[in-house]
């Protein structure tokens, strides 16, 4: 891989405790990882994100760190994390942990210290308030789980902020100490070899909070303090960042106003995964078109992350009321389907009917966009949901690995999982596990396998320019390309459930010897491209020229 490595970089994200269990508690942990790390490399994963693995009181799936210099002990300690950064480096594997700095749970020793007394030495590691804020009632993430932003403490006698739930006080970002503390603890990971972050909540990171003001200062400069400080530290180092943003807003978060690419290496294109799943719904690539056109120019160096499902709900805060209305209906029509009035809490398999050619058309269309491609656990084999779980549990459920009790997950009894293990006749562990898909060469698992062995020898999906190709189309196709200094393909992909003919005769002069590298099924050769066939819910790349 080159110097940006993430560029070509295919990425899987997982939860520790959901993923494999070694020592039979219930509960993943690294040691069963490790275990599993032949099984991400034949798979063709080349960097692991891993979701947070710090000590948590473990209110918000880890999110509300208590110790941000280890590891949980519920998933090993740091000889293991160490021995799984040796062990997936083997395998060419990279890894990257999230950073989950915006807060600190309740319980960390800097909070409690901070309002314990007025001469802490952090008590102005957080954001208090004398009196009650204009704003305490706004600005929720959470809506429905949240009452406020600004709670009271009594010990303290203060407000203090919180973003996100009143167990995950804000760190103040207006501090140095608070930042000097953030570099700090990127060294101590970089220094044992993780690959970089992924920066959770970047927005809130940024924002200096002013008691009463609900759109405070935001200084992005220190995101390009931070981004100096990991590549002196590391030189290929990568944050990732999640901002979910206007998009006129995005191209700050990359660099500064001159140009330059001095700040996140890579952004979560959400704006693309909400056109995506709009498009999908519609059976209509037109919001796709809009959003490859719309896209601002990224400097040198910044980089797109697609997704399709991740380890939130989809986000549909983006679209408008009634573009939201049709993506809900199609794939979330029950009130127990979605959460906090904007997004869905289900995996794609069942939002998509585990139609098995509508689930690898939308895998084919992420994949062949711009960007670095992130699948989540479980999506490779067409896990499923289940909305008997909280909020976003619904999607955090056991990786089913075999027809073995527990799916293969753990040897503890059932009541002990960190999670119950889907057992239902559609998705649950005896239809749907690792072990029945490697058997079965047509299996969901096989098809992954080769797509993305495919996409790893087309360089210019990941790194090259992504423009859609303006030609006469049947209703539902879309036609993009991607090109870059070692060659050019083109795809073509059918959203509706017709097939269609397209002319791509126009772009014959470009082509040497055009043929399908990958497509749903087998196909008559391009030839003159001229009457390009793609049936119903149906793909096909095609290579028109390499060059190196």
């Amino acid at each position: 891989m080159s110097d940006r490595w993430y560029e070509k970089a295919v990425v899987y994200c997982l939860d520790i405790d959901s993923f494999a269990d070694s020592n039979g508690d219930g509960c993943g942990d690294i040691r069963g990882l490790i275990g599993r790390l032949d099984y991400l490399s034949r798979l063709g994963v080349t960097c692991l994100w891993l979701n947070p693995i710090h000590p948590s009181p473990n209110r918000d799936d880890g999110y509300d760190v208590s110790d941000f210099y280890n590891v949980d002990p519920r998933f090993g300690n740091l000889g293991d994390f160490a021995e799984l950064l040796h062990e997936a480096g083997n395998r060419g594997i990279k890894v990257i942990i999230d950073l989950v700095v915006n807060h600190t749970s309740d319980q960390h020793p800097w909070f409690q210290s901070a309002r314990s007394s007025p001469d802490s030495l952090y008590r102005d590691w957080f954001v208090w308030s004398e009196t009650e804020p204009k704003d305490r009632k706004q600005g929720m993430v959470f809506p429905g789980e949240q009452d406020e932003t600004w709670t009271y403490d009594r010990t303290a006698k203060l407000w203090y902020y919180h973003r996100f739930y009143k167990f995950q006080p804000d760190l103040n970002m207006k501090n140095p100490a608070v930042r000097e503390e953030i570099k700090k603890i990127c060294s101590f990971w970089l220094q044992l070899g993780v690959a970089g972050f992924r920066m959770d909540a970047v927005p809130f990171i940024i924002e200096e909070t002013e008691p009463g003001n609900p759109t405070s200062p935001m200084d992005f400069e220190f995101l390009s303090e931070l981004r100096q400080h990991v590549q002196w530290r590391k030189g290929d180092a990568v944050l990732l960042a999640e901002a979910n943003v206007e998009p006129a807003q995005l191209t700050e978060y990359f660099g500064d106003a001159g140009g330059s690419s001095n700040r996140i290496h890579m952004l979560f294109d959400f704006m693309l995964n909400s056109k995506i799943m709009l498009a999908l719904a519609r059976e209509d690539p037109e919001q796709i078109i809009d959003a490859l056109r719309d896209a601002p120019k990224l400097p040198q160096g910044g980089q797109w992350a697609t997704f399709l499902r991740n380890h939130d709900e989809i986000d549909l805060s983006r679209l408008t009321a009634e573009q939201r209305a049709d993506v809900f209906n199609r794939f979330g029509p029950e009130p127990e389907m979605q959460l906090y009035g904007r997004g869905i809490r289900r995996r794609l398999a069942p939002m998509l009917g585990n139609d098995r050619r509508h689930i690898e058309l939308a895998y084919s269309l992420q994949f062949t966009l711009r960007g670095t491609p992130v699948l989540r656990y479980g999506e490779e084999i067409g896990m499923g949901d289940d909305l008997n779980q909280p909020g976003r549990h619904s999607v955090r459920t056991p990786m089913q690995w075999s027809l073995l009790p527990n799916g293969g997950f753990s040897t503890a009894d059932p009541e002990k999982l960190v999670r119950p293990v889907i057992s239902d006749d559609e998705f649950g562990y005896s239809k749907v596990n690792v072990t029945l898909q490697r058997h079965d060469p047509n299996s969901l698992l096989s098809w992954f396998e080769r797509m993305i062995r495919t996409l790893r020898e087309a360089p210019e999906i990941g790194s090259g320019e992504c423009k859609h190709v303006d030609v006469q189309v049947p209703p539902g196709v879309l036609v993009h390309r991607a090109d870059d200094g070692t060659g050019t393909m083109v795809f073509v992909h059918n959203l509706g459930t017709e097939p269609g003919v397209v002319d791509l005769s126009s772009l014959a002069a470009e082509a040497e010897f055009p043929n399908d590298v990958l497509a749903d099924q087998e196909y008559p050769e391009p030839g003159k491209l001229d009457a390009i066939r793609v049936e119903g819910h149906g793909y096909r790349w095609i290579r028109l020229r390499r060059t190196a």
